[in-house]
């Protein structure tokens, strides 16, 4: 391991090919052995989503250089198993770097003979699917570190329908990355030459235009909005990030007349100053848009992550005047259960509808899909996997994608986008407020009719960050304990159901009785519980971390609160 990172920094300091800045940067930290280490002891992974990591110098790090052999790579496997003459498409966000990796990823490709589509601002996560499939390309390039720290970038791979690659794709491109040895391999070319040979073209705004045509399809009361829009009072936040002039022009469009952006947090930062972290999940992060709220007297307070493909909200109780943060779950519940049940009421629901969802979102998911006659399919988790089963349902003729969603925060109404779609998102939401003020409701009133009719569902999770090589193999060790000797309780819940991603295999402890899961291998245990309860483990993709994600059926939501903690500490009584 040392001999390796010697031998790395080595040719990082001498080599030609490494511009001056880089190594004044190595040579800044060369004598601090574990930053040193760190950055060169391994290349930073290229796994399914592609490549997330630090930005800095080594090849641990997104830097130019670990992107044009990612490039690289993608673009032979592009011109081994698809059609270069499709092109790629390439977005980015406001992160620092972004741009440059950007270019850096458009020139590479079109060295490689393979068109570049290049847009010529940052655009959302959602709009890069939107565009590839506008274009017809074969593959597309997000530069992002979606909900990272700020010393995060990172770079999504999507396949020609619109989704982040899944099998045989991503362990195809996979292969190829990894077998680009040598930086010599990588090629390059200038930006002018590339524009002359046709092979680099900027977007911007027919694709904005034609993306907010798209969106505004998924409306099922116009009218409702147009009555209702000086009445909402909206507040929205989009970190710095991408997701500003999407969410604002929809939303002027859709004609609301009161939507209040977070001053602080309205212009690209790619420090993030105003954040200790641009999540949505954090409710630290909404400080200022809560601030705002209380202000304005708001009725939703709205934030998206930098990449716009996440959504958090926070809806006023009307009996304290206090604002209720919402999960990505229940959240998605509530788009969820207005889009069936008013597609149902105004018959413009599509013949076999299906809902998707991920083995880690909600159960409640499964019984309103159920009470609206919707086929319901649950997905490993990933919202590639949903973005594949869209085009499942289109290849096999079989059932109608009307909405899917995971736990961490996304959905997509519609299949315009083939990845979480923030924009559309905070679209149905705010035409649901609109749509439940007329009654005289709340978003977190009607999230309570919800949990009246169908359960108090409420679900949670549990981090474990190990961070470095150590932290790695600290992660398999817990999962392997996990695998060979998986619990038959916890606490007071009874695992009526084991099943292993990773081998295919089910067990139920009480009878032995074996099944396989019928879902393509992932590192990932899951435990059916009884009580309509289930805990689910496995190790992040894109951070140092294990998640153990947990779900409980409650009496009530002070019942549920109850149960989730209590099935938090049987968990962590078991690691």
């Amino acid at each position: 391991m040392l001999e390796r990172v010697t031998e790395q920094l080595n040719y990082w300091l001498s080599d030609s090919y490494f511009d001056e800045k880089t190594k004044e940067e190595l040579l800044a930290v060369r004598n601090d052995e574990k930053e040193i280490e760190d950055r060169f002891y391994k290349d930073l992974a290229f796994g399914t989503g592609g490549l997330r990591g630090v930005i800095g110098a080594g090849t641990n790090r997104m830097n130019i250089y670990t992107v044009r052999k990612a490039t690289q790579g993608l673009a032979n496997y592009i011109n081994k198993n698809g059609d270069p003459k499709k092109g790629v498409a390439i977005s980015y966000d406001s992160r620092r770097m972004s741009p440059e990796f950007a270019k850096e990823t458009a020139l590479c490709l079109a060295a490689n003979g393979i068109k570049a589509y290049l847009s010529d601002t940052f655009r959302p996560v959602p709009e890069e699917s939107f565009a590839l499939r506008y274009f017809g390309c074969q593959a597309g390039v997000e530069i992002t570190a979606s909900h990272n720290p700020p010393e995060y970038n990172g770079y999504k791979v999507y396949w020609e329908d619109g989704a982040q690659v899944t099998p045989p794709h991503d362990t195809g491109i996979i292969a190829d990355v990894n077998a680009v040895s040598s930086y010599d391999e990588v090629k390059t070319m200038p930006e002018k030459e590339a524009a002359e040979k046709g092979l680099l073209v900027y977007f911007g705004r027919e694709i904005d235009d034609a993306y907010m045509k798209a969106l505004k399809k998924q409306i099922i009361h116009p009218e409702v909005i147009r009555e209702m829009a000086d009445d909402i009072r909206i507040v929205y936040t989009p970190f710095h990030g991408a997701g500003l002039v999407p969410v604002t022009r929809v939303l002027e469009e859709l004609g609301f007349k009161h939507v209040y952006v977070v001053p602080e947090q309205k212009d690209p930062d790619p420090d993030f100053t105003t954040l200790e972290y641009p999540n949505p999940e954090d409710p630290k992060a909404f400080t200022l848009a809560l601030k705002l709220a209380k202000e304005k007297d708001a009725d939703i307070v709205l934030a998206t992550d930098p990449d716009a493909d996440r959504l958090g909200i926070y809806a006023k109780d009307a009996k304290t005047g206090e604002y209720i943060a919402f999960t990505g779950n229940m959240s998605g519940m509530l788009i969820g259960e207005y889009i069936l049940r008013e597609r149902t009421l105004t018959h413009t629901m599509p013949e076999k509808p299906a809902f998707v969802t991920t083995i880690v979102t909600t159960n409640l998911a499964k019984a309103i899909a159920e009470k609206y006659g919707c086929h319901y399919v649950e997905c490993l988790t990933g919202f590639k996997y949903i973005g594949e089963q869209i085009k499942l349902f289109e290849e096999e003729k079989s059932y109608n994608y009307v909405f899917g969603l995971e736990e961490s925060y996304g959905c997509l109404a519609g299949t315009h986008s083939r990845d979480k779609d923030a924009p559309v998102a905070v679209m149905m939401l705010c035409e649901a407020a609109a749509f439940y003020k007329k009654q005289g409701l709340t978003l977190w009133d009607q999230m309570q009719k919800i949990y009246s009719e169908y359960g108090f569902y409420k679900e949670t999770q549990y981090a474990i960050t190990m961070k470095g090589m150590d932290g790695a193999a600290q992660i398999d060790a817990l999962m392997e304990k996990f695998r060979t000797n998986p619990p038959k309780n916890f606490g007071s819940w009874k695992v009526e159901e084991f099943r292993d991603y990773e081998t295919g295999k089910t067990v139920k402890p009480a009878t032995g009785e074996e099944g396989t899961t019928g879902l393509p291998k992932s590192n990932v245990l899951y435990f059916a519980l009884d009580q309509d309860a289930w805990c689910c483990a496995r190790p992040s993709g894109t951070e140092p971390k294990i998640k153990f994600y947990m779900g409980v059926k409650g009496e009530s939501l002070a019942d549920a609160d109850a149960k989730v903690e209590e099935l938090t500490e049987a968990v962590k009584a078991n690691i």
